[in-house]
């Protein structure tokens, strides 16, 4: 059947199209120029309209064109609309009998892989993406028209769900397996800590994504959620005991997580490992000759009279040397350095030796050539830097040939070769989950080993657990980038948070999380505690005052609880705990550095030193070229790190905190807690 324009309509129209003619399966518009085949899967919508004297059709087509035949006579025009309306309803609803029995097929593989019991991960999201796409492009209707059948409606919105709101989907799908597993293994989940895991734990621990960073602050159990994972992937037959490496970042946190996974998981078939014992198990099974540690790095004194003889060594027979260490420690470091031979100072020495060894770290662990690494430093400090370096390199090459002469290596050497093992295939990862406890704390060395284990195999999952809010360790090379853009460093995946602290009370919590989150480059999460602290859980107290408040814990304190004194630095130690075991011969007081408190808890704790000033709190940040070379960035936020440093002394307390300052000189951290509530006392 054919319809094709008048003679007049076609002049008066001056349209490119003037017939149109209904195929098999679809319809031709031509003209005396152009054609135009419309097939009825191509086809979206078909409008008759009556003009001042003649008809029109109008055919719509995919991307919102338009294809129109003016100039026909009315009454043709309407018989031929209604043939060809009923031809193509007919053939809309045949081949909607089709494409629903396509889409209901995808609906139900898409039903099977959700309701599996199985986490639904965003590579198996990407699979059902695929699947859909491929399902549509088989379909015999336009996927406009597919609302418009009931028989293809719901099975057609299901299926494009998938594809316009995947990432809610995927929520929903694992919030059904969540709280299906958390019934299911409800046992599991009483039983696995010490005191059951409450559900933001638990939803951590069944989390199945491939890269998972669980966040908690002070208290929260992060610890306690990585040994629930590990008896997790065992319970549930994901992994076997030799697939799991789990990773510390100390031997003694090490070894407290071998004795918790004995005594909750009863197994020693799971060894927690630092990251050194890591590369060295690499090394040793990747390569002929097994490396052997040097002595000089669990020996600190042997290291610093390494160091110190060489920089003697060097000042005394260079006098150029001598007179560019001069400037590095005056100009950078701010110290008055004697005249003549300033070296020979064991006060000067003993100051330095830390400085150098620091130095000597973070030189040996960028791990490249020396031109690499002064090329790789920021331009504005390049010149000096390379100066700096240059004093150094004596140092460095004492502590190469110390380490040749011993026939060892040293930390840094060997996470370097683990990575070049790993690299050239000499060793294969038999892990399938790299568990970390402390992740805050990773190092671009560090991470470049783990990306080396995972490069291995690319379903190796990483599960970290860590608080950013305690990130302390920038000094040491740690890079809190790593853990604040986590999905950036270690592929798509989930956060997940931990919003219950059970050491502190809420008054501690509330002044600790207040102060760390004035920093807007803090990572926001909740911490709520389950104990109520009275308004003077946290205390300003004058310095002076701190043998009387000695004196009264000693009138209420049990001689079972604990009274953790921190200082900024070690020498700050106060006089009055010299005399501590005769005065306070009940009281159980150890002193630290905050440093040194990390992962520690007492029920009082007493931070001292909060005074402005070269040994105050803040410090004043005063880096070496060498350490702006070779540190990450610091936030730009004033005493960034300081911050985190009092977070960290604040949350050691299960029940009040007293925070020690200097009336004439006080710290400016002291306004800013006020300001958040802290009372000021004139006594304890």
């Amino acid at each position: 059947m054919e319809l094709k324009a008048t003679s007049i309509g076609k002049r008066l129209a001056q349209h490119p199209y003037d017939r149109v003619e209904i195929l098999t399966a679809g319809v031709k518009v031509s003209g005396d120029n152009h054609e135009y085949l419309i097939p009825f899967n191509q086809l979206l919508a078909m409008n008759c309209k009556r003009g001042m004297v003649w008809g029109e059709l109008e055919f719509v087509v995919p991307n919102n064109q338009v294809v129109r035949l003016h100039g026909t006579e009315w009454g043709e025009t309407q018989r031929f609309y209604q043939h060809l309306s009923g031809l193509w309803n007919r053939w809309s609803q045949e081949m909607s009998e089709i494409a629903a029995a396509v889409l209901d097929k995808q609906c139900q593989q898409i039903a099977t892989l959700t309701h599996q019991n199985k986490w639904l991960k965003r590579q198996d999201i990407e699979g059902i993406q695929h699947a859909v796409r491929a399902t549509f492009s088989a379909l015999p209707l336009p996927l406009a028209r597919l609302t418009e059948f009931e028989n293809c409606r719901e099975a057609y919105l299901e299926c494009n769900s998938w594809l316009t709101n995947v990432e809610n989907r995927r929520q929903q799908a694992n919030q059904k397996y969540t709280e299906h597993m958390l019934s299911e293994y409800a046992d599991f989940f009483q039983q696995v800590e010490s005191s059951p895991l409450n559900p933001a734990q638990a939803r951590a621990v069944v989390n199945g994504e491939e890269s998972v960073l669980v966040l908690a602050g002070a208290g929260s159990g992060k610890t306690s959620v990585l040994v629930a994972r590990a008896g997790w992937l065992m319970a549930r037959g994901e992994a076997s005991p030799d697939q799991i490496l789990l990773l510390a970042f100390g031997r003694k946190a090490a070894q407290e997580m071998d004795e918790r996974i004995q005594q909750r998981l009863h197994t020693d078939h799971i060894t927690a490992r630092t990251f050194h014992a890591l590369a060295l198990y690499i090394i040793q099974n990747g390569s002929k000759k097994a490396p052997q540690i040097s002595t000089l790095e669990s020996d600190s004194a042997a290291r610093h009279a390494l160091l110190i003889t060489e920089w003697r060594k060097q000042c005394q027979e260079k006098k150029a040397q001598a007179k560019g260490w001069r400037q590095w420690l005056n100009d950078e470091l701010g110290w008055e350095v004697e005249e003549g031979n300033y070296w020979q100072d064991e006060k000067l020495a003993r100051r330095l030796a830390p400085r150098l060894e620091r130095w000597l770290s973070l030189i040996r662990t960028y791990g490249g050539s020396q031109a690499e690494m002064i090329a790789s430093v920021p331009e504005e400090v390049r010149e000096l830097f390379q100066k700096r370096v240059k004093l150094m390199a004596p140092l460095v090459k004492a502590w190469k040939s110390a380490l040749k002469t011993e026939g060892a290596v040293d930390f840094s050497g060997l996470i370097h070769q683990a990575v070049n093992v790993l690299d050239t295939g000499r060793f294969v990862s038999p892990w399938k989950h790299i568990l970390v406890d402390e992740f805050q704390d990773i190092s671009p060395q560090r991470a470049a080993l783990l990306a080396a284990l995972r490069r291995q195999n690319s379903h190796t999952a990483l599960y970290a657990v860590g608080d950013d809010w305690q990130a302390i360790y920038r000094f040491s090379g740690a890079e809190l980038l790593l853990t604040t853009s986590f999905t950036q460093h270690f592929g798509e995946g989930d956060r997940c948070e931990l919003d219950t602290t059970y050491r502190f009370n809420d008054r501690i919590g509330q002044i600790a999380n207040s102060f760390i989150q004035q920093n807007p480059y803090q990572l926001t999460k909740p911490l709520n505690s389950i104990k109520t602290g009275d308004k003077k859980a946290v205390t300003l107290l004058a310095d002076e005052q701190l043998e009387a408040l000695l004196d009264k814990l000693s009138g209420f304190v049990a001689s079972d609880e604990r009274i953790l004194v921190l200082a900024r630095y070690h020498h700050l130690r106060p006089e009055a705990l010299e005399k501590a075991t005769t005065r306070w011969p009940k009281l159980n007081i150890d002193f630290m550095t905050i440093h040194a408190s990390k992962g520690q808890q007492a029920d009082y704790v007493i931070v001292i030193g909060l005074q402005e000033g070269k040994e105050g709190f803040p410090a004043l940040a005063r880096e070496s070229v060498i350490e702006q070379g070779l540190l990450p960035q610091p936030e730009a936020f004033p005493d960034a790190e300081e911050r985190r440093l009092l977070y960290v002394a604040l949350t050691r307390a299960r029940h009040r905190v007293w925070l020690l300052y200097s009336k004439p000189n006080p710290s400016r951290f002291v306004p800013i807690l006020e300001a958040l509530g802290v009372p000021v006392a004139k006594k304890p």
